[in-house]
């Protein structure tokens, strides 16, 4: 069965792979600018819909935590996305795996460290899914990236494909 990789946030994304690793589609992560300081949120119903159809036997979602130097109200949000995902996924009784980016990105070939990191991804998911380069293309498309990693390092680190 198909999996889900999940990367958290109001920028993330949303990636599903076959078995073997083939990238079969890719969503941003579903957000509306609601609340009274109007900030972005990742929307339950919208994500449910999403996951839903896709019908994955897991989701590997990167396992997160409050950043240094970032703010109470950042740091809620952050950790608002990652409950609604649980939330979401539990709802239909979908299992999730959590990894930490240290353990993803070393499974996936990106060195450690902050400095280029987001670049990285880019180019690691467009060497490794060169019909899908476009998916990829732009800065703003790291979270696609990241999520099309995650997703493949979870295979990975469960020996269901081949590095």
């Amino acid at each position: 069965m198909n999996v889900i990789g999940i990367d958290i946030g109001a920028k993330g994304a949303l990636a599903l792979l076959s078995p073997d690793g083939e990238l079969l589609e890719v969503a941003d992560m579903p957000i509306l600018r609601d609340g009274l300081a109007n900030r972005p949120n990742v929307n339950a119903p919208l994500l449910a819909s999403i996951v839903r159809r896709w019908q994955a036997s897991q989701a590997f979602v990167e396992y997160v935590g409050a950043r240094p130097k970032e703010g109470a109200t950042g740091a809620f949000a952050f950790g608002r996305s990652k409950g609604v995902i649980e939330g979401v996924c539990a709802a239909i009784e979908l299992p999730v795996a959590f990894l930490t980016p240290p353990v993803w990105k070393r499974a996936v070939g990106i060195p450690p460290g902050k400095d280029g990191a987001k670049d990285a991804a880019r180019s690691e998911a467009i060497r490794r899914w060169p019909g899908h380069a476009e998916l990829f293309a732009r800065v703003k498309d790291d979270g696609r990236a990241e999520a099309a990693l995650i997703g493949l390092a979870g295979l990975l680190r469960e020996a269901r494909v081949a590095a």
